[in-house]
C-alpha cells in the first residue's frame, strides 16, 4: 500500500529535523561534507528556520488529512530548498553533494504528489 500524504510528510518533516539538527550538534563533521562556511551564524539560523518548518509539518499531520497550509509549506519548502541546491551547485557556490539534498527534495516532492 502507497504512503498517504500524512505519512510523505512525517519523512519530510524528520528529513528536515535530522539536516537542520546536523550542523548545530556537529559543525565539524558537517563542514568536512558540505564544505567550509564562512558565516556560521547563518548556517545556524538556516537551521532554526529548518527545524521551524519540520515541527510545523510533525504538527500538520496530527489531522486526520493534512490542511491546505501545511501542504503549501511542504511543496514551498521542497521547491525552495530544488532551487537553492541546483542554482547554487551550477555557480559553484556550494558543495556539488548539495545536489544529493535536491534529489531527496525531488523524492519526497514526488511522493506527496503521488501520495492518496
Amino acid at each position: 500500500m502507497p504512503f498517504d500524504k500524512r505519512a510523505v510528510l512525517r519523512v519530510m518533516a524528520a528529513y528536515y529535523a535530522a539536516t537542520a539538527a546536523w550542523p548545530l550538534l556537529d559543525m565539524r563533521s558537517f563542514e568536512r561534507v558540505t564544505g567550509p562556511k564562512t558565516d556560521r551564524w547563518l548556517v545556524d539560523t538556516v537551521a532554526a528556520l529548518i527545524l521551524a518548518d519540520a515541527l510545523a509539518l510533525a504538527v500538520g499531520t496530527r489531522a486526520r488529512r493534512p490542511s491546505a497550509e501545511t501542504l503549501v509549506l511542504a511543496v514551498a519548502d521542497a521547491l525552495a530548498f530544488i532551487a537553492v541546491d541546483v542554482v547554487f551547485v551550477a555557480k559553484r557556490r556550494i558543495a556539488p553533494i548539495y545536489l544529493a539534498d535536491a534529489a531527496a527534495e525531488l523524492s519526497l516532492l514526488l511522493a506527496l504528489a503521488a501520495a492518496p
